[in-house]
């Protein structure tokens, strides 16, 4: 923590201390440590000194933790108005041998709204022998009035190198002999926390005595080695379902936590991004020198995009994992999903398409655009320059007949489709596919159009013409409808508006009729 240490090193020599100190940040980090050492600072024999000697009876008992001007408190169990009035009460006295009169109030953000209005005076205008020294890994519990009246410091993570040659340096100096794959092990699983990686370094010498093998620490700790994850994710890259179905039931035989194991891959996956999109993924990736050079290699195999979809998919599989009672089946499962994800194709190709379709469009105002979708593709019966005739195909007469023969067979398999048919024509016929010319509206497109409509069009031809073929439909327009029906139907309607007409047909109980020759 250097930029927390410095600052405090020049305050003391500049004789800039603040009456009241809040030191935040995770767990394990130094907090505590530093408020000690900094009460050390200040009470030494040659104090306030940025470098306390370690010798003197105050530095020692600080040390010792009995010294009686160094006051530490646990606010968890120390959270009540009443001991805040205490506290008010000895602040009063001088200290017995030090400079100052130190109090470290840990885990400070338990305390009760009534004891923080209590602490609030005091804290506002303490007297001049008395140092507050705060500790939380909560600030934003921390009422803004006591906020306000200190002066904040906060603790970052310990990188992943500093963890690990901190750990080398213990266990030089205890003989251990562990590897450093497996400190990075101990190290990672600390998540940051110095005091966190020195209780599992104690672990892991308790388990395994002073040689400790990675083997021990996968046991241990539940973690998963990088060329495990390496292996994984080379297989999900493959979309080889069979091979990681295989390593889950690897990893139960091993006694490996299922969940655990998919956050290390969720990780590993997030890493292979960092690798391949950032210029310095050393800076940003807490891995070894290597492991980060294996990881660039690897993520040479798939675009980013890819590994995006692989991101999203595994981590929906690690939140249903939680919940769900069988572990196994969905990890399973999760893994067929992620090997089937289809790649993205790219915004360009899409946009050109999106053009060339409204080029088309514009081209030919008439056609709607599902219709020029339908036609996208050139027909395969477009004759050439040099043997137009010969290439037709069979002839209007032969295409009447294939199409009477086609309405057929639709009738018998499906009538409500042959009759919505029934006006259309066959257009034409190639060697791998048939046009069928669709006269009526929109309706009679869109239900030729449907996949089961078109899958029964498309056996019943293959089995009418003896070969595969697909189906096209062309729009061919409205059907017209026959004039002198509509001219009956206007007459008819203008008889039956007629006074005389009603009277007739009311007293007499008729109706009316078409006549047979309704253009006479």
């Amino acid at each position: 923590q250097e930029h927390i240490t410095r600052t405090l090193q020049n305050a003391i020599t500049a004789g800039r201390l603040a009456h009241a100190f809040l030191f935040s940040g995770p767990r394990g980090v130094g907090k505590t440590t530093t408020a000690r050492i900094l009460a050390k600072a200040l009470n030494c024999t040659n104090g306030p000194t940025p470098t306390p000697c370690g010798v003197c009876d105050q530095c020692k008992e600080t040390t010792a933790g009995i010294s009686v001007d160094v006051i530490e408190i646990d606010g968890a169990s120390n959270r009540g108005i009443e001991h805040i009035r205490e506290l008010r009460e000895a602040v009063q006295y001088a200290p017995v041998g030090g400079n100052y009169k130190v109090y470290v109030i840990d885990e400070v953000h338990m305390l009760t709204n009534e004891a923080f209005n209590a602490l609030l005076k005091t804290l506002e205008e303490p007297p001049p022998h008395v140092i507050f020294i705060f500790a939380t890994t909560e600030p934003q519990k921390i009422p803004a009035t006591i906020h306000s009246r200190c002066q904040r410091y906060g603790f970052k993570r310990i990188t992943l190198h500093d963890l690990t040659a901190k750990l080398r340096e213990i266990t030089n100096t205890e003989g251990i002999q562990i590897s450093n794959e497996g400190l990075g092990m101990i190290a990672r699983a600390a998540e940051g926390s110095m005091r966190d990686s020195q209780s599992l370094l104690d672990q892991a010498v308790s388990y395994s005595g002073t040689t400790v093998a990675d083997q021990d620490l996968q046991v241990l700790l539940g973690s998963v080695t990088q060329g495990s994850l390496i292996r994984f994710t080379n297989e999900l890259l493959a979309k080889d379902s069979p091979a990681l179905l295989k390593q889950v039931d690897t990893l139960l035989e091993q006694g490996q936590d299922l969940r655990q194991f998919l956050s290390g891959a969720v990780e590993h996956v997030r890493n292979l991004l960092v690798a391949k999109i950032a210029s310095d993924p050393g800076s940003i990736i807490e891995l070894p020198a290597a492991d980060i050079e294996a990881m660039k290699q690897q993520s040479e195999q798939a675009e980013a995009s890819s590994l995006l979809l692989l991101f999203d998919s595994l981590s929906k599989t690690l939140d249903e994992m939680r919940w769900s009672p069988h572990q196994r089946f969905t990890l399973e499962v999760g893994l067929i999903k992620a090997c089937s994800i289809s790649a993205l194709r790219p915004i360009t190709e899409m946009l050109e398409r999106v053009t060339a379709l409204e080029g088309r469009l514009a081209s030919n105002p008439g056609l709607s655009p599902r219709e020029e979708t339908i036609r996208e593709q050139p027909p395969a019966y477009t004759s050439s320059q040099g043997n137009s005739e010969q290439q037709k195909g069979r002839t209007q007469d032969d295409q009447g007949d294939t199409w009477k023969k086609l309405l057929a067979l639709l009738k018998d398999q499906k009538p409500s489709l042959a009759s919505a048919l029934s006006h259309s024509s066959l257009a034409a016929i190639a060697d791998e596919e048939i046009v069928i010319g669709v006269v009526g509206s929109s309706f009679q497109m869109d239900l030729a159009g449907k996949r089961e409509n078109r899958r029964v069009i498309e056996q019943a031809a293959s089995a009418l013409l003896n070969r595969n073929v697909q189906v096209r439909f062309q729009h061919l327009g409205e059907m017209e409808k026959p004039a002198g029906k509509t001219s009956a139907t206007k007459r008819k309607k203008e008889g039956q508006d007629d006074p005389m007409v009603q009277d007739a047909l009311r007293i007499f109980g008729g109706h009316m009729i078409e006549p047979e020759h309704p253009d006479q």
